[in-house]
């Protein structure tokens, strides 16, 4: 155990809902093994965590060491370089977790050092941790899309609602696991469901956490035909902050009074006409959100999986059985047509929630898909 380290990922996870698009990370510096200095970014402070721990530090930087939980950077960005900090505070050896999966930075942020005569330690050891705590940016930087996350609260035989639960609504979990999901939801840069979902429960879909973030939830809605209501919760709540997405087909008007709200359409549809989740995703990466939260009806679930858009699922699920054929699974459409092509999932996960209450967190296998 590396205690240092250990405070440096606490650190780092103070900032998390709170650094998109750059990481969170936690920096300690510690001189003849007392703590001089202690530092976690986020985006509105502008500095990085490495630069705070050596300020708060002072002189007591010059020969100590400094414990981080990602590869300091090396290039111009919103701040200067991290390194140049360390090498001109006369820090003698950087000890961290892992390398930046940013190519600006990869290996080069260890190289400066390195040839500044700073001493370089990894500590793959707390590696897991440190990825899970940046899960969404090492996505992002490997495949230049954000991590789409499929959740969804299922009965344990994978029922999400009964026929009559427009006219009798209720919840499938608990408060607690409702309450968990909005701790998903404040680490999420967007989230995303259908038009059925908002007619049929008039959502807001927005981060009630409570917590400052980096920027706002992006709630973004597939609407084909544009039957969004100008009425509904999510339009009045707008801050800029909705976006609904939308074919060709869709009324001028209906869009022209959307806008009008300070609503975002965007025109994005795919060969069948229809608005296009991956058309969607694609525009997410342009603008830079490192994740996005799924929260939808069975058709839109079956569509994020089979077409291979969800990268995980985050499904929460209450000892409750709906049974009939009337109820709707987790993920309508057409399905697969045999046991043997079903949809994979590997580094599967069981998350305690509730008292009888678990969550499953799996990632999709895509490489093995048909």
């Amino acid at each position: 155990m590396n205690p240092h380290l250990e405070e440096a990922l606490t650190l780092a996870e103070r900032g998390l809902g709170r650094t998109s698009p750059n990481p969170a990370v936690g920096a300690v510096i510690v001189r003849d093994g007392e703590v001089v200095g202690q530092g976690f970014y986020v985006a509105s402070g502008v500095k990085h965590a490495e630069v705070l721990a050596i300020e708060e530090a002072g002189a007591k930087a010059r020969g100590a060491t400094m414990y981080v939980t990602l590869e300091p950077h090396s290039h111009q960005g919103r701040t200067p370089p991290c390194v140049d900090a360390i090498i001109a505070a006369g820090i003698s050896k950087v000890v961290s977790i892992m390398e930046d999966p940013n190519p600006e930075v990869h290996g080069r942020g260890f190289a400066r050092l390195s040839d500044a005569g700073v001493e370089i330690e990894i500590d793959s050891s707390y590696q897991v941790r440190a990825a899970k705590l940046n899960e969404a940016f090492i996505h992002f930087m490997n495949t230049g899309l954000p991590l789409v996350t499929l959740k969804a609260a299922v009965t344990l035989d994978g029922k999400i609602a009964a026929p009559e639960d427009s006219t009798s609504p209720g919840w499938i979990t608990s408060e607690i696991a409702r309450a968990h999901v909005q701790t998903l939801r404040h680490l999420t840069d967007a989230i995303l469901t259908g038009i059925g979902t908002v007619l049929a429960d008039d959502c807001r879909l927005n981060d009630r956490t409570g917590e400052s973030r980096a920027r706002p939830l992006l709630r973004i809605v597939l609407d084909s035909q544009l039957r969004m209501p100008a009425e509904s919760q999510m339009v009045a709540s707008c801050a800029s902050d909705v976006m609904v997405i939308t074919t060709s087909a869709a009324s001028a008007e209906r869009r022209k009074r959307l806008e009008s709200k300070g609503v975002r359409v965007e025109v994005l549809e795919d060969a069948s006409g229809r608005a296009s989740l991956r058309a969607m995703v694609e525009l997410l990466a342009r603008e830079k959100y490192l994740s996005l939260m799924i929260e939808a009806g069975s058709r839109v679930n079956w569509t994020a999986l089979e077409s291979g858009v969800a990268d995980k699922i985050f499904f929460y699920y209450a000892p409750k059985i709906l049974g009939g054929t009337l109820s709707l699974p987790v993920a309508g459409g057409a399905g697969r047509p045999k046991r043997s092509d079903a949809i994979l999932f590997r580094d599967l996960a069981l998350h305690p929630i509730a008292l009888n209450e678990f969550a499953v967190e799996a990632w999709l296998e895509k490489e093995h898909r048909l």
